[in-house]
């Protein structure tokens, strides 16, 4: 928390007439100042800032406060988050009480070395060059930070000689201490993009390789001020787009987002590296925008778009989807010149409800009764999950898609048997939670593979087959994409599901090593020892061994 002290020390220290003059144009009118009011769109200037009471006043629409009730409002933000925001604008320290943390230390190291990235891009070639093949320019170079960072020694390096605590760098996400001792920066040889908190500190940063790496894009590490399920790239430049515009528009990656500005529509932002989630809504609901969806439309945007637009539709939010054809994405179709066309498939949008309802129907083969009775039970399971005067608007719409009886969507219809084919046991809850967690995050295969197989699936074995074959059109697996009651885990949450599905299947097997008569004594135990006394003690210390089919 701040301390009071401090707060009242930052009070008395704020002039209402420079901070307000910071987001509006005011002009002096006798004794006080005015201004159009940034609150309602009005012709004549009705909002009066008051120097001498430190106040302002809307005569026109009756918004007033003082100077943090204004960065409060304008920004949409938390009382403490406007007081940070003040003290960053007038430079002051805030001090904090006991048992909470400080962070100006920490911002100052995310500030000199985001300093320093920006400075490396213009002696690297190779990653000016992929910037500006991606159709970006200079002034978008410059709005959002890009920047590079090469070998870790040059980062270590800049640190000692700017005199940067290295535990403060940690504490930023900026560096990692390695398991025999020592630091290393945890970005290298990459591009890097600058992230900012809702309230235009800077948090943490994103990176994209130039040198194949397999992970093209990473970013920073949880810390105390970066949580990505909670922040949105570019939110700070565009929020002001936002509330003017009622408008906001979530894409996929950070250059949609910077090529989105570049073309003149600076609403765009993105999450970060992960699904939109329910902790983005706080944020997604500042102002009540309108949301549109812009993905692409590939398979993965579609799911992508899918999810986003059921969590958001549930929450009460509007919008649309909007779906960039043929491989494309909007960074390529802006640097192609292309930015009426990304105008008109922003216009020709489809309301979320709408699409929630047809992508659903169309994971299921209509023509088979039993393939309709599921995707009629996902469906009235989704319409039944809105505010009932929604959900009686999309009745008849569902029941056209579906080419069934509206009667049918009756509350006295039941449909928890539906979806009963996913209805499992805890182990197999798990094992459906490892394949729905690599359909929807493919960057993870290659790190599972080398640890599990099929057969140690059973009966879903076909479901993580085609997960790893990227099959089109498996309506199983698509079933169980659109199956709630199975969630999508983070890396972490994966690794133990791995390892308790591993330790299951090892378990198994040496129930039916001691019962196989086709092996020898000799054998048998040797492949009870190895499983006893070197592969159980692994798993049980969170070691993933190796799949060894023994």
């Amino acid at each position: 928390m701040i301390d009071k002290a401090s707060e009242e020390n930052l009070k008395n220290s704020i002039d209402i007439v420079d901070i307000i003059s910071n987001y509006i144009e005011i002009k002096k009118a006798g004794a006080n100042f005015k201004a159009n009011c940034p609150f309602h769109s009005e012709k004549t200037p009705s909002f009066v800032v008051s120097p001498s009471k430190q106040i302002y006043h809307c005569f026109s629409c009756g918004v007033g406060g003082d100077a943090i009730q204004f960065v409060k409002e304008y920004e949409k933000l938390n009382y403490p988050e406007a007081l940070e925001k003040i003290a960053s604008m007038m430079n002051f320290s805030l001090a904090y009480t006991k048992g909470s943390s400080d962070h100006n230390e920490t911002r100052r190291v995310l500030e000199q070395v985001q300093g320093w990235y920006s400075k490396n891009l213009d002696y690297n070639d190779i990653a000016t060059k992929y910037i500006r093949d991606r159709g970006i320019n200079q002034h978008s170079i410059e709005t959002f930070g890009i920047g590079f960072v090469g070998a870790s020694h040059e980062l270590m390096n800049f640190l000692s000689a700017n005199f940067l605590p290295v535990p403060k760098a940690e504490e930023a996400g900026v560096v990692a201490q390695r398991d025999r001792g020592g630091f290393y920066a945890r970005l290298t040889e990459r591009i890097t993009f600058p992230i900012y908190s809702a309230s235009g500190a800077i948090v943490g940063f994103g990176g994209r390789t130039i040198s194949n790496h397999p992970a093209k894009y990473i970013n920073s590490p949880q810390t105390k001020l970066f949580n990505k399920s909670q922040l949105l790239y570019g939110y700070s430049k565009a929020k002001e787009h936002i509330y003017r515009s009622k408008k906001l528009i979530v894409c996929e990656g950070y250059l949609d987002v910077i090529m989105f500005h570049q073309a003149g529509f600076k609403e765009a932002v993105a999450t970060l590296g992960t699904a939109l989630t329910v902790e983005h809504l706080p944020i997604l609901r500042k102002g009540e925008p309108k949301i549109i969806l812009a993905y692409d439309g590939d398979k993965a945007g579609v799911a992508a778009a899918l999810k986003a637009a059921t969590m958001l539709t549930e929450g009460g939010f509007d919008g649309s989807v909007v779906l960039f054809p043929n491989g494309a994405d909007p960074a390529d179709m802006i640097a192609a010149d292309k930015v009426q066309e990304v105008a008109n498939l922003l216009r020709a949008e489809q309301p979320l409800i709408p699409f929630v309802i047809e992508m659903s129907a169309k994971a299921y083969d209509l023509q088979n009764p039993r393939e309709k009775e599921i995707a009629f039970g996902t469906i009235k399971s989704y319409l039944d999950r809105l505010s009932p005067i929604i959900r009686e608007a999309y009745i008849s719409h569902s029941a056209t898609v579906l080419g069934i009886s509206p009667a049918l969507f009756g509350s006295t219809v039941k449909v928890e048997n539906v979806n009963a084919r996913f209805s499992s046991p805890k182990e197999d809850v798990g094992q459906l939670s490892i394949i729905k967690t690599l359909h929807e995050k493919k960057k993870l295969i290659n790190e599972v593979i080398s640890v599990v197989d099929s057969s140690m699936f059973g009966s879903y074995a076909s479901l993580f087959d085609a997960v790893i074959k990227e099959e089109q059109g498996n309506s199983n697996l698509t079933g169980l994409m659109l199956d709630e009651n199975i969630k999508v885990m983070d890396e972490d949450e994966l690794k133990k599901a791995l390892s308790a599905s591993l330790f299951i299947y090892y378990t198994n097997r040496l129930k039916s090593i001691t019962t196989d008569s086709s092996l020898s004594l000799m054998k048998k135990s040797f492949l009870i020892r190895k499983i006893k006394m070197d592969i159980m003690p692994r798993l049980k210390r969170g070691e993933l061994v190796a799949y060894n089919n023994i």
